[in-house]
């Protein structure tokens, strides 16, 4: 039987730009021309991908960016008839899309669902008009309720993604936001943690004072209420900012990630893993837009593969598997020389940060909340 693959969908372009974002993407000016042409160079990378794979088991598509649902619909389903045509389609095949929830993006649901996406993942981030003006949305609180409710009655599955750790945010008010996007019905939630990414506006807002975010104490309190309301409501924690209402729910391209199965990048910027004779290659796809198409249709592909020494890839390997409640075999990880019985395991077993397994390293719910130190710690 053939190895997974899954594919990455990078569409760059949005309608306005989150000041917390540092994702690869740019303000969507009516670039027409470019975006058909960038379909089009999607389409040829994913042949150039085939090429290199070989036959694989497609077991995900996921459209994201950027945002998607600004794509046009047409050229998304033939970017989804392409990857289905290039690999063998699993029968129960996951085909993610990324999508705001303005009213001008929930009237092309439809579209999307009629073009083979079966799965929406829902930017509501807030259900307050003052935290989305903070967080720089260009919804309000009641258009995302409107297309929560559509999402809902349209797609098989919905996901949706809430921010919290927000400047002022009480685990209480987190608690009534929470409960009531569970109202909306979905089988999946991805709430984040507010990260102040280097480069954003953001960070230099807060460099000027202009807020400050929650001290560690606050946001360890709006971590625990997270993880308490989702219990209650039938969610598993499965990965550290991702739960889901049972097996089915769970996002199998973000788990092909964190399981460190092989995956195709296409679109700018878009980076991919690729396993070949033995060694693991990573990908970077050209950031540009321009230098991206202008690649394709020169190379065939948007990228260059670069080959992973062991110990990078051990230490990748551990990065993403400490993420998933199952965690990561010892075995997977070797080149890093850790065992059960080494002395960090040991000391990080007793603190109570790593769950006592002797074939697995698997962070607890503590660990998970500092889960970068705890990495860091492993690496050595």
């Amino acid at each position: 039987m053939s190895l997974p693959l899954a594919v990455y969908v990078h569409w760059p372009y949005c309608a306005k730009v989150c000041p917390y974002c540092d994702f690869n993407v740019v303000r969507d000016r009516g670039r027409t021309d470019e975006q058909a042409a960038l379909a089009a160079a999607i389409i040829d990378d994913l042949k150039g991908w085939r090429a290199a794979t070989g036959p694989r088991r497609l077991t995900s598509i996921f459209l994201g960016g950027g945002t998607p649902s600004l794509m046009d619909p047409a050229a998304a389903a033939r970017v989804i008839e392409t990857a289905k045509s290039l690999w063998e389609a699993e029968p129960d095949l996951e085909i993610s899309l990324e999508a705001n929830p303005t009213d001008a993006e929930a009237d092309r649901f439809e579209a999307f669902a009629q073009g083979g996406v079966t799965r929406l993942s829902l930017g509501v981030q807030a259900l307050n008009d003052a935290a989305l003006a903070f967080l720089g949305r260009n919804h309000d609180a009641d258009t995302a309720r409107r297309a929560a409710r559509k999402a809902a009655a349209t797609f098989p599955r919905l996901s949706m993604d809430m921010i919290y750790a927000r400047p002022d945010q009480t685990p209480e008010r987190w608690v009534e936001e929470l409960k009531e996007a569970l109202d909306f019905g979905p089988e999946h939630v991805s709430p984040y943690q507010l990260t102040i990414e280097a480069g954003t506006a953001f960070d230099r807002a807060v460099g000027r004072g202009r807020f400050t975010p929650p001290d560690e104490n606050l946001a360890a309190a709006l971590f625990e209420t997270t993880q308490s309301v989702l219990e209650a409501a039938g969610f598993d924690a499965y990965e550290v900012s991702n739960h889901a209402r049972g097996e089915a729910a769970r996002s199998r391209h973000n788990l092909a990630y964190w399981r460190g199965y092989d995956y195709a990048g296409v679109g700018p910027g878009a980076h991919g893993r690729l396993t070949r004779n033995g060694g693991r290659l990573a990908t970077a796809a050209e950031r540009r837009i321009g230098d991206y198409i202008e690649r394709v249709g020169r190379e065939g592909t948007g990228f260059e593969p670069e080959p992973l020494t062991a110990l990078e890839a051990a230490e990748e390997r551990l990065l993403m598997g400490l993420r998933i409640d199952a965690g990561v075999s010892f075995e997977e990880v070797a080149p890093l020389g850790l065992t059960p019985d080494h002395t960090i395991i040991r000391d990080l077993t007793a603190e109570g940060l790593l769950v006592e397994d002797r074939a697995r390293l698997r962070a607890t719910r503590q660990g998970r909340l500092v889960l970068d130190s705890l990495t860091a710690a492993l690496i050595v």
